[in-house]
């Protein structure tokens, strides 16, 4: 462990406790705070919930104050067309002007348009008023919403540069957890959006995701990891990490025109619709398998036994061997994955859809790690807050998709139809990990060249 690495609430460290340090090095997780410090883990994680209890909170108040379903599906939808299209925009806007002034700005913006959802539903329940309002503040809530999860994964790969074996095995483990993290909070959000609103009011978790918002957000915004990413080096180091040969992005240079974005970004972000529609479509159908012997509610509990396994192996891949590169990490979790999808047309019971599902999970929190660290490679020089936001965007716009389809499908002909399309996204994860296979070694070919 390098000996510079101090802990955040130490300004120094005595000589014969960096010895010691030196010679007991702390495990891979254990090293992360080292790194950030230790409020930037639990930061990161709470700041990011509010996302997750958007497009449900907004689902469940307007369904609630309209009666209407449609309704609240469309609220809840224009909360995911918000995101799809905010989260790139806020991101190439972090690149360019920094993340503090960009999140500072978003959480304010999101918890007066979070504010105005509510009170907009709130009105149209009472008057029966035409929907407009109440579809342009959930755009709103979902386009301003900062997109905590990628700039906190730009934050770890300007505190992992250096190109050395242990700053590559920091940033798996920081990608690991960052996955993990998102794995958690899109269980724990839909949970407490249900709990919060059937015991005491349906407004309350949108009220709660705006608190969230509007304290936390600005908290991660100055936290001083934010310094790494314009200086692109540990901000916890007496002296700077020799730039790297992969995640070393260095900053943009004025009146430079920026990058273009290649087709081996596109890849990994066609890759996250995917993971997305495989979300989407497997929780709607759910949904309807569910619905076929109990209520469709136990769908979340269904779904949350996939989460759990997931984010379980997603943590994993932190000790995985160096010499399994990501693209065959992609190509072998995605084939699982593909493989294991046939399986959830098979249950006919709770007890055999759990089990299905607890195994499936096994290869998806790896793929959701792999292509979020291919996405930060590829990425373009002053553009990887950029890559990042669309890499998150297109898991939402992707859970829109999947939900739309395997919803027509199950209403038409089933659930066991509408369980199709998660083994077509992951079979079309797979297609695209073998092109980014070929594109990846074409690259490394061009460079060595």
């Amino acid at each position: 462990m390098n000996s510079s690495i101090l802990p955040s609430h130490s300004p120094s460290v005595p000589a014969h406790h960096q010895d010691v340090a030196a010679t007991q090095a702390p495990g891979r997780f254990a090293r992360l705070p080292l790194l950030a410090g230790r409020s930037f883990i639990p930061l990161g994680l709470l700041a990011r919930l509010p996302l997750a209890m958007l497009t449900v909170g907004a689902l469940t108040l307007v369904t609630s104050v309209t009666g209407s379903f449609a309704l609240g599906g469309t609220a809840a939808g224009a909360v995911g067309i918000g995101s799809a299209i905010g989260a790139p925009v806020l991101g190439a806007l972090a690149d360019r002007r920094g993340q503090r002034p960009v999140l500072l700005v978003a959480a304010v913006l999101n918890a007066v348009a979070v504010l105005a959802l509510i009170a907009a539903a709130s009105v149209m329940g009472a008057v029966d008023s035409f929907p407009a309002a109440v579809l342009a503040a959930a755009f709103a809530s979902g386009a301003s919403c900062p997109q905590v999860g990628p700039l906190a994964r730009v934050r770890w790969m300007a505190l992992t540069a250096g190109g050395g074996a242990d700053n590559v095995k920091d940033l798996d483990t920081a990608l690991s957890y960052e996955s993990t993290a998102d794995e958690l909070t899109f269980v724990l959000g839909p949970a407490l959006v249900g709990v919060l609103a059937s015991l005491v009011a349906p407004w309350l978790p949108l009220a709660l995701a705006a608190a969230l918002t509007i304290t936390l957000v600005p908290a991660f915004a100055v936290h001083r990891t934010h310094a790494a990413v314009a200086r692109n080096k540990p901000v916890a180091r007496n002296k700077p990490v020799a730039p790297g040969r992969t995640m070393t992005r260095q900053p943009r240079t004025a009146g430079r025109a920026a990058p273009k974005i290649s087709a081996a970004v596109v890849l990994p972000v066609l890759a996250m619709v995917c993971m997305g529609t495989f979300f989407g479509s497997t929780q709607t159908a759910l949904s309807s398998f569910s619905a076929s012997f109990a209520t469709s509610e136990m769908a979340g509990l269904l779904y949350a036994v996939m989460g759990l396994s997931s984010a379980g192996a997603a943590l994993s891949v932190a000790y995985w061997p160096r010499g399994f590169s990501a693209s065959a990490r992609w190509l072998a979790c995605a084939a699982l994955m593909a493989g294991l999808a046939f399986l959830l047309m098979v249950p006919l019971t709770a007890g055999g859809m759990v089990a299905v599902l607890l195994i499936l999970g096994l290869p998806v929190g790896p793929v959701m790690v792999t292509v979020f660290t291919i996405g930060g490679l590829v990425a373009p020089p002053g553009r990887l807050g950029t890559v990042m936001t669309a890499l998150a965007s297109g898991i939402v716009a992707g859970t829109a998709l999947g939900s739309a389809v395997a919803g027509q499908l199950a209403q038409v002909h089933g659930y066991s139809t509408a369980f199709l399309v998660p083994v077509g996204a992951a079979m079309a994860l797979l297609l695209l990990g073998a092109a980014s296979a070929v594109v990846l070694r074409r690259r490394t070919r061009r460079k060595k060249a």
